[in-house]
C-alpha cells in the first residue's frame, strides 16, 4: 500500500523481506536492492519484537533477552552496516531507527517489558555512534509514542498516522544537519 502511494507520488519505493536477525536474509535484500537502484536515500529500520510483556526483568530468559536485543538493536545496525554503500551515494542520506519511549533511561517504563525496554535503549546508543561514525548522514531515532498497531493495541493513544508522522518527517524534510538525535513529536528528547 505505501509502495503504491509512493508511486503514485512520482518516488520509487521497493519493499524487501529481510530477517534482520539473519546475516544472510540482510546480504540477500541488499543485493536485490542493488539490482533495483544504485542508490538509497532513506533507510528506517522498524523491525521490532516484544517478548517480555509483563514479566519482572529477573524472570526473563537469557533467550528473550538475546533474541529481543538481536532484532531490535543488532538488527537495525546489520541493517544500516549492509546499506550504507548504498546510502553513501545520496545526495541527502538518512537513517531513522524506531525506538520508543521505553527506551528512554529517564522517565522510562518503570519495570515494564525490560528486555524491551533496554533493546530500545542500546538503540539510542547505536543512534549516536552512527551518527558520529557517518557525519555526512542523518541518523536519528524516534519515539511514534504509544501506537494503535499489532504491538500497541487497540487501546494505544495514537493512530498509526500520528505514530509515523515525525518518521516521515525525518525522512523527507528535517534539516540535514538534525543527527544524532532522539525524537518524538519532531522534538528532541532525553534517552
Amino acid at each position: 500500500k505505501a509502495a503504491d502511494e509512493i508511486a503514485k507520488q512520482g518516488g520509487k519505493a521497493t519493499f524487501l523481506e529481510i530477517d534482520v536477525s539473519d546475516d544472510n536474509s540482510v546480504t540477500a535484500a541488499t543485493r536485490e536492492f542493488a539490482k533495483a537502484a544504485d542508490h538509497l536515500d532513506v533507510l528506517v529500520n522498524n523491525a521490532g519484537i516484544i517478548m517480555d510483556g509483563d514479566n519482572a526483568i529477573l524472570e526473563i530468559s537469557d533467550d528473550i533477552f538475546r533474541k529481543t536485543l538481536e532484532t531490535n538493536t543488532l538488527g537495525a545496525l546489520r541493517v544500516t552496516r549492509a546499506f550504507v554503500p548504498l546510502l553513501a551515494k545520496s545526495k541527502a542520506p538518512r537513517v531513522v531507527n524506531v525506538s520508543s519511549g521505553g527506551g528512554q533511561l529517564t522517565g522510562g517504563a518503570d519495570g515494564w517489558a525490560p528486555a524491551y525496554c533496554i533493546s530500545k535503549t542500546a538503540l539510542n546508543g547505536v543512534t549516536s555512534q552512527l551518527a558520529t561514525a557517518l557525519p555526512k548522514f542523518a541518523v536519528n531515532s524516534v519515539c511514534p509514542g504509544w501506537v494503535r498497531t499489532d504491538m500497541g493495541g487497540r487501546g494505544a493513544t495514537r493512530t498509526v498516522e500520528e505514530g509515523a508522522d515525525t518518521i516521515v518527517w525525518l525522512a523527507t524534510d528535517a534539516p540535514q544537519k538534525v543527527t544524532g538525535k532522539f525524537l518524538r513529536d519532531r522534538k528532541e528528547i532525553p534517552w
